[in-house]
């Protein structure tokens, strides 16, 4: 049977290994706010965990949460979402990418505003491991680590200037940001859009299976 990460790996990351990185109120959990917008509560996410999770970002602020928030409470982005395991990933390290710091984050934003992989922050590169392929002193591409539950690291911020694609540059950086992540003896896995076919099939192939589907959602507190 296919491993499963633990079924709420933000919780697990800000308890565990990110508890470095959070914030938190009550029963509720966040991200530093210039390290990633993901949110989390301890047990059922009842009236009085929405109270907490609300107090602790304080009113009209955008979060990251896995479930539709209750009345007063605005909606502003949702979509289905996929987590993918690695089963039979051939991991190796690559000596052409290059360890990415905060020397590199400008280089990242501008990478990241230009692909849109998903959330990236000034400080979300202190979240794991990046690597980036680098051509003419400029970044080209990157992955790197995000989530990281027990035994679990999740694969993020995989991303390829539109100039540089069709070369397996996203290809080799999963590859050696994965190998790191075995090397650890923990177990890669990532999350995806649920209408990114391109990126499922790529991710499939390389060696990942679909395990589950989340709801991604961005909602404002409260005014």
């Amino acid at each position: 049977m296919t491993p499963l990460p633990p079924a709420d790996p933000v919780l697990d990351s800000l308890t565990g290994a990110h508890a470095h990185l959070a914030e938190s109120k009550g029963r509720a959990f966040r991200y530093q706010t210039d390290v990633a917008g993901f949110t989390a509560v301890q047990g059922e996410r009842d009236a009085e965990a929405w109270a907490d999770l609300a107090d602790l970002v304080g009113p009209g602020q955008t979060l990251s949460v896995s479930e539709d928030p209750p009345p007063g409470w605005e909606v502003q982005w949702n979509a289905t979402g996929v987590q993918l395991v690695a089963v039979s990933l051939d991991t190796a390290p690559d000596p052409a990418a290059r360890p990415l710091g905060p020397a590199d984050v400008p280089a990242m934003l501008d990478l990241v505003a230009r692909t849109e992989p998903g959330p990236f922050r000034p400080r979300t590169i202190e979240m794991g491991t990046y690597l980036g392929f680098f051509e003419d002193g400029a970044l080209v591409a990157m992955a790197g680590e995000r989530l990281h539950p027990p035994g679990w690291t999740e694969i993020s911020a995989v991303c390829t200037d539109p100039a540089h694609r069709g070369r397996g540059l996203a290809s080799r950086l999963v590859r050696a940001v994965a190998h790191g992540i075995v090397e650890r003896g923990e177990h890669p896995f990532m999350h995806a859009k649920a209408d990114n076919a391109p990126a499922i099939r790529l991710y499939e192939h390389m060696g990942f299976e679909l395990v589950r589907h989340r709801a991604f959602i961005i909602a404002r507190t409260p005014l």
